[in-house]
């Protein structure tokens, strides 16, 4: 199905036309998607992703670019780094957490799911960046870190205006909010 999506819906009307690369060549975008989707999450080595989808590495990071574009994968970058072609963004992820089980199928891992998730619903109204303490940076203030039932955020206790986005409850108290309320920001 998603070969199929990729095809006709997003590689060929948009990259081919507007990026002026050979539709040939939609087979690498096809592989960089789903490295990412089987990734916990993706954090990229330019060089080892080059090798892994044989694509040069100048290439490789316009493709990433296009992709991002295309609104089919988000990039997070470290505070101050900016969004620049010459930046390496953090983390790569999918743009939303449905196109990871098109394309790692049963292969996917809940802790991306919950960070593609957090970072598809709340980047659409705030700036959000990686954090050095824990998953999310949001508006240059508040750090979030996303997990389960049983995150006890002990790498966040001393970060002012920090919070747990937890997974599989169904109300939150003190720092801790549940995964699904952030699903009403969108």
């Amino acid at each position: 199905m998603i070969d199929y999506l990729l095809y006709n819906s997003f590689c060929a009307p948009y990259i081919p036309q507007f990026a002026l690369i050979q539709t040939a060549n939609i087979i690498y975008l096809k592989r960089l998607l789903r490295i990412i989707s089987y990734s916990v999450p993706f954090k990229p080595n330019m060089n080892g992703l080059s090798s892994r989808t044989g694509i040069s590495l100048n290439t490789m990071k316009a493709y990433i670019g296009l992709l991002n574009d295309a609104q089919l994968v988000q990039l997070l970058y470290m505070p101050g780094k900016g969004i620049n072609s010459l930046n390496k963004p953090e983390k790569i992820y999918l743009n939303n957490s449905n196109l990871m089980y098109n394309q790692a199928e049963e292969n996917v891992n809940i802790g991306n799911i919950r960070e593609t998730f957090f970072f598809n619903q709340v980047n659409v109204k705030y700036k959000i960046n990686a954090s050095a303490d824990a998953d999310f940076l949001v508006s240059d203030k508040y750090t979030f870190e996303t997990g389960g039932r049983n995150k006890a955020g002990k790498q966040i206790k001393d970060v002012p205006d920090s919070y747990v986005a937890k997974d599989n409850i169904e109300i939150g108290s003190g720092n801790i909010i549940p995964l699904w309320m952030f699903g009403f920001l969108y």
